[in-house]
């Protein structure tokens, strides 16, 4: 009897929990982050880092707190992937972003961009990484970097940008998902010019190699989405996994790779197939950029 009762409390806990985490994927979150990296005497420069959407056509919820992102009147934003997660849901995605898309913008695109997500095993992402990728079926996702390019975004799919905002010269280069192995940084790799204020990687996934190569040419700010954050937290000890090659305590929030800075947001959504999130709510940041 004892046995049952304990079996039934253990049991009850769970489903509490669980629905805790289903309904804290849903609890929107913004975070504000201050970055010295800027020369002296440079404007403060506002950068809104969204990723990680896996945008579905009926969460309207999800829509509509992106779309009032725009009242935080940001400088730049910066996408870096995964905004898809349904093969009808590019227009939802273009309505949740159409105020942001009238600012100065670069984005990447992720694997979830490419194709529809497909159940998986839970357990796989407990264990080491052997490089096997299983697709669903291929998504629209010419459409959305075209309306995104067709707004003024740059696209820094294995490509390099430069941009100028508040007389801040900004050098960027950016690779296509390196969690699906597509990355190219090889194609743009050199020293960074030394004319600019301030030179930028951009990545989905961030992966050891793309930094390190990043960091080598002299960038000085690398920003990255995919790891969710962990997604399913453990409270003071913190994410569980990555789902990529970086360190357990670098899965979100601002650290140092090398002499950079890194940022990687724990992202606004989940996977229709693990909509969860446990100690770690979606988010998107607006980074402050301020002088050294």
């Amino acid at each position: 009897m004892r046995l049952r009762r304990g079996a039934a409390a253990v049991g009850g806990l769970g489903l509490v929990g669980l629905g805790y985490a289903r309904l804290e994927a849903a609890s929107y979150r913004l975070r504000r982050v201050g970055i010295p990296v800027l020369p002296s005497g440079a404007p403060p420069l506002r950068v809104l880092h969204i990723s990680d959407l896996h945008h579905r056509p009926r969460q309207a919820r999800a829509r509509a707190w992106v779309a009032g992102l725009s009242a935080l009147e940001p400088d730049l934003v910066v996408s870096t992937g995964d905004n898809l997660s349904h093969r009808h849901a590019v227009p939802s995605t273009l309505e949740a972003y159409a105020s942001l898309l009238r600012r100065p913008g670069v984005f990447v695109l992720g694997s979830n961009d490419y194709y529809v997500p497909r159940p998986k095993n839970p357990i796989r992402y407990l264990q080491p990484d052997d490089g096997r990728r299983v697709h669903g079926e291929e998504l629209p996702w010419p459409e959305l970097r075209d309306a995104f390019v067709a707004a003024g975004w740059r696209d820094l799919t294995n490509a390099g940008a430069t941009l100028e905002i508040e007389g801040v010269r900004l050098a960027f280069r950016g690779v296509d998902d390196p969690h699906l192995f597509r990355d190219d940084y090889a194609a743009l790799a050199g020293p960074v010019d030394p004319a600019v204020d301030l030179a930028v990687g951009v990545t989905h996934s961030p992966e050891p190699r793309v930094l390190d190569a990043m960091v080598a040419d002299g960038h000085d700010l690398m920003l990255a989405g995919h790891t969710h954050g962990g997604q399913l937290c453990v409270p003071g000890f913190g994410a569980l996994v990555t789902n990529c090659g970086l360190p357990r305590s670098q899965a979100s929030g601002l650290s140092r790779w090398g002499r950079a800075w890194l940022h990687v947001s724990a992202g606004l959504g989940t996977s229709p197939y693990t909509p969860f999130r446990f100690a770690c709510p979606p988010e998107a940041t607006l980074l402050t950029l301020t002088s050294r």
